[in-house]
């Protein structure tokens, strides 16, 4: 039986500006984050002994992910554990398991909300101070520092620049993702190719926030998403999700997230983003389209 339970939902970038490139090769970006509804499910229960942590993985997108020491739950757990080498705590071990309800290599950190949601977790498990957590967060991806709060933010550097967003509408919001996985570094190194970063004058976020989707929109048009040009140069279907998305019923924005596939539209409910979301269902009952609709989070 689970001891602890928690959702690791999906990141959406609503724009992301490639901002340059350190030496080492890591771009750096400047984004807005928010978390949509839909997420994975992790679950922690104790082996009732101090042998290795274990994880198993069920659900529709289970197939082809190992559990094994290289699947980032894992890592997490080994990070964790690594952190506290220098106490004499003894951590008992823990079984994990992910229910794996988020397209894999799709452009929302499913694999990086995995890992912060193993985080939150096992330090809950294991007593230790959130502030581990935070700490050890960076060593297994540029999104996972993000994903371990799961509230909306300003993302800046490699990912490692987190600001709070200032005040959002309430939204709904649909994803579409249309079966392909994108790589991320391919993305990135075709942006690379084509010498693609876009000099830009600083970007300022309003001091008071968004109090209207109206206001939100208005804002994110003056923004881009840097690397969807590259990706439907790899996956042309990319156009054809963003194309299907602009003609819903009471759609107001629409936009890939992160480095693809998945898009997103905004919509001034849930309600209406469901409503939109059953249309395009009966529009295309033949694809194998994986969507939701649903609120985003507060």
């Amino acid at each position: 039986m689970a001891l602890h339970q928690d959702m690791a939902h999906a990141k959406i970038n609503l724009f992301l500006h490639v901002t340059g490139r350190r030496e080492d090769g890591y771009h750096l970006l400047d984004s807005l984050a928010v978390f949509a509804g839909a997420g994975d499910q992790v679950s922690l229960s104790s082996t009732g002994s101090n042998t290795e942590d274990t994880l198993s993985i069920t659900g529709p997108f289970s197939k082809g992910l190992e559990a094994d020491s290289s699947n980032l739950v894992l890592k997490a757990a080994r990070a964790l554990r690594h952190a506290q080498n220098k106490t004499n705590q003894t951590l008992p071990a823990a079984s994990l398991k992910l229910e794996k309800h988020l397209p894999v290599a799709s452009g929302i950190g499913g694999g990086s909300a995995d890992a912060a949601c193993a985080l939150r977790l096992l330090t809950r498990f294991w007593n230790l101070p959130q502030e581990t957590a935070i700490t050890v967060a960076p060593s297994l991806g540029a999104d996972v520092p993000v994903c371990l709060m799961q509230k909306a933010t300003r993302m800046e550097g490699i990912g490692e620049i987190l600001t709070p967003a200032p005040a959002l509408p309430e939204m709904g919001m649909i994803l579409v993702n249309p079966g392909v996985s994108v790589s991320t570094p391919s993305i990135f190194k075709r942006l690379a190719a084509t010498g693609g970063i876009t000099p830009r004058p600083p970007l300022s976020f309003p001091a008071e926030g968004w109090p209207t989707l109206d206001a939100l929109i208005a804002f994110l048009r003056t923004t881009h998403n840097d690397l969807q040009p590259h990706a439907i140069a790899q996956e042309p279907v990319i156009a054809a999700v963003l194309e299907q998305l602009s003609t819903l019923p009471k759609v107001r924005f629409s936009r890939m997230s992160g480095s693809g596939a998945t898009c997103f539209a905004l919509f001034d409910s849930a309600e209406h983003a469901i409503e939109a979301a059953q249309h395009l269902a009966q529009q295309d009952a033949s694809r194998s389209w994986w969507q939701w609709a649903g609120p985003v989070l507060p």
